[in-house]
């Protein structure tokens, strides 16, 4: 693991960024002391997130009384 200071950092980011891609961690410090890490995205990236089937909730909700909008009217 590479340890560097923010000014070195800011100087170095495109060298940085190519070792983290590679593989390597980097440490990046403040007068010495650890502020962050820059470590490489793991598994893929690209996949789209999957939410569960919401079906058999919505099927178990009970169909409103009132339209949304007449409730807001009455609200106001």
């Amino acid at each position: 693991m590479q340890r560097v200071g923010i000014r070195e950092t800011r100087e170095r980011i495109a060298q940085l960024i190519e070792a983290v891609a590679k593989g390597e961690e980097v440490l990046i410090t403040r007068r010495g002391k650890p502020v962050a890490r820059l470590v490489p995205v793991s598994g893929n990236t690209n996949k789209v997130s999957q939410f569960p089937d919401r079906a058999p909730l919505r099927a178990k909700i009970p169909p409103a009384r009132k339209s949304s909008s007449d409730l807001i009217r009455d609200r106001f």
